[in-house]
Formats: structure tokens, sequence, C-alpha cells
């Protein structure tokens, strides 16, 4: 009984930190329903439930870039996110239930604007 809770602790030791740091790199929960790429960056779109999140990410980090992301759910506002960063954008969140989204996305020197799209 003891060493089978040892082995089952261990594997979940070694499971665990993967599926964290997945989900930390980004922000967002839920699966990923669309990447939208330009030249500089692509834009991630993630959907849990109803929630939509998005996030910009650049093409090449490193560099401090001012990276932004925005996402409207028709008939609702918009929800825009922006830093300074070398890697990505905070990632911006709406309940969408079941309509459309419009996502933007830019990284210094390009852009990305979506049409209205279900996801």
């Amino acid at each position: 009984m003891g060493l089978a809770l040892l082995i089952v602790s261990g594997l979940l030791a070694v499971v665990a930190p993967g599926s964290a740091q997945a989900a930390s790199a980004t922000g967002c929960a839920g699966r990923k329903v669309r990447t939208l790429p330009f030249s500089t960056g692509s834009v991630q779109v993630f959907r849990d439930g109803g929630y939509v999140c998005a996030v910009t990410v650049q093409n090449h980090p490193g560099a401090r870039r001012l990276i932004s992301v925005s996402l409207q759910a028709r008939g609702l506002r918009a929800v825009s996110k922006s830093r300074r960063d070398t890697r990505s954008s905070p990632p911006a969140r709406v309940y969408a239930g079941h309509r459309y989204v419009r996502v933007t996305g830019a990284v210094t020197g390009g852009s990305y604007r979506s049409v209205w799209f279900q996801c």
C-alpha cells in the first residue's frame, strides 16, 4: 500500500509541472481554438465554457516590445490589454456565450484584425 502511494505521488510530481507550465505560458485557460498569425507575432484564442480568452505572442521573444490584444464579443464592449514585454501580452477574457467574437493583436511593427467569427 505504501509503495503504491509513493509511486503514484512520484508520477504526479513528474506530470504536474508540465501541465502547470503550459497553462501559465499564455495565461489563458481552456482549449486553443485558433492561432491567427501575422508578420511579427500571432494571436492565440482559447475557449473555456462560455468564456473566450486571447493573448498575443511575438515571433522572436527576447526584445522588449509593445504587445497588445483586444477581444470583443458581438454586442459588447471590447476588452483591450497591452504592455511592454519580451514574450506576450496580458490575456484578454470576455464572456461570449454563443456570440461571434472579433480579435485584434499587435506587436511593434505588425498587427492583425480578424473578422467576426464564432469559436
